[in-house]
């Protein structure tokens, strides 16, 4: 197959796409090509799988998701065996690899996930520190609660947009401190880079998921830039939490990883102190070692300069503790619904995934090549979100990018 591979055959993420006047379709992506999984259901070729053929037709991946993290696993074992060098049920059917291999630059990529439900948690040590220092200079960064509960809260899946997605600046309330509280355009939008993963249907209501099971119903994993506006939240957000500050948009990536690509990245997870209560205690707690990467363009500055990295490895809350968590009181799951991370942050300056912290809320504005600085996002600037597993005898395997575009919104 021709191009150069951004998606070893060992990955095989899935999402959805349009070719120009067609219906959406579910495909995967392998290298420079999407491959159609609705040419090869009708082939006849995925029947082995076990999944409702009506999956590769849908405009989102969610009927698949249904089936199950079993389920998709056949699916990609199946494309695996098809797509192998030396294979020949699909060369041996005249015209069936033309139909099914598409170039990725002839597609539209979509939103790969309808969710009914999208919730965002905050569960870097060094984000939720770093915060509480700006925030509470005299007393302790993290409140009482954050070591012995994943502090989350549920946004507005209606915005959740794919990756290219323009994004516009919102307008809310905003209120400085020796002035009263007026309506205009954020002066403070940021970004939050996150990886968020995707579940199928889980548990009816009434019945959580236990801490040791709850891999069993994450899917896959992608990226996630849930945009922030920073004095909007600052205004509102005493005593219920994050409003309309985060819920003007939040971008994803285009590709689904499933979780069992990811799993020769699996690492140790960091030690708890104090021990998490016994519902939230895992025997073999484990991350995923994903490098991660922020990067700028500005209108004068067109070429992306990366002004962070980072790594998902460090996460304190595992994303088995945070669905264990959000589902310990019984609240049901649907094939679809979105998880996300919250800001991915390392130790060090140069590994903290937003402008708040990079810029120590606006008191260090960031210098650019241009010579442009930055303390917030100015209308015009566009900010990518990269992720990259990479480890010795293994193949990459990236989980694309997430990118967006700031455009001007409502002068009021």
């Amino acid at each position: 197959m021709p191009g150069e591979t951004l998606f070893p055959i060992q990955n095989l993420p899935f999402g959805v796409y349009r070719r120009p006047g067609d219906v959406p379709r579910v495909g995967v992506a392998i290298g420079n090509h999407v491959v159609d999984l609705a040419v090869l259901a009708d082939a006849d070729l995925l029947s082995d799988a076990g999944v409702w053929r009506g999956a590769y037709f849908a405009d989102s991946l969610n009927p698949l998701l249904s089936e199950g993290r079993t389920a998709v696993g056949r699916v990609r074992a199946r494309l695996t065996e098809l797509l192998e060098i030396g294979n020949r049920e699909m060369p041996d059917r005249p015209g069936l690899v033309d139909r099914a291999l598409v170039d990725r630059t002839d597609v539209e990529l979509l939103v790969p996930i309808r969710p009914g439900d999208y919730v965002d948690f905050y569960s870097s040590l060094h984000h939720a520190t770093n915060l509480g220092r700006l925030f509470r200079p005299d007393g302790d960064p993290l409140l009482p609660n954050w070591r012995h509960i994943p502090i989350g809260y549920h946004g507005r899946s209606s915005s959740v947009v794919v990756s290219g997605t323009d994004i516009t600046r919102p307008s809310g309330q905003l209120k400085a401190p020796d002035a009263p509280p007026r309506f205009g355009p954020t002066g403070r939008l940021d970004i939050e880079l996150e990886v968020g993963f995707v579940t199928g249907d889980a548990n009816p209501l009434g019945e959580p998921i236990d801490v040791a099971d709850a891999e069993d119903h994450i899917i896959g994993l992608l990226l996630v830039n849930d945009w922030s506006a920073r004095d909007i939240q600052a205004w509102e957000y005493q005593p219920l939490g994050p409003f309309l500050g985060k819920s003007f948009a939040t971008s994803v990536s285009p590709w689904l990883v499933t979780l069992d690509a990811l799993e020769p990245f699996r690492v140790p997870a960091p030690d708890q102190d104090p021990p998490p209560l016994s519902y939230l205690e895992e025997k073999n707690r484990r991350g995923i070692d994903l490098h991660l990467e922020v990067a700028v363009a500005t209108p004068d500055m067109p070429r992306p300069h990366v002004i962070s990295r980072t790594n998902f490895r460090d996460m304190y809350w595992t994303m088995a503790q945070q669905f264990a968590h959000m589902t310990s009181n019984g609240t049901p799951v649907r094939a679809g619904d979105l998880y996300a991370s919250g800001t991915v942050s390392g130790p060090e300056p140069g590994s903290f995934g937003s402008l708040i912290e990079l810029t120590r809320n606006g008191a260090d504005p960031l210098t650019l090549p241009s010579g442009e600085t930055r303390s917030f996002l100015d209308d015009g600037d566009t900010v990518i979100l990269r992720g990259v597993c990479e480890r010795e005898g293994h193949p990459r395997i990236g989980l694309g990018e997430v990118r967006g575009t700031i455009t001007p919104g409502d002068p009021r």
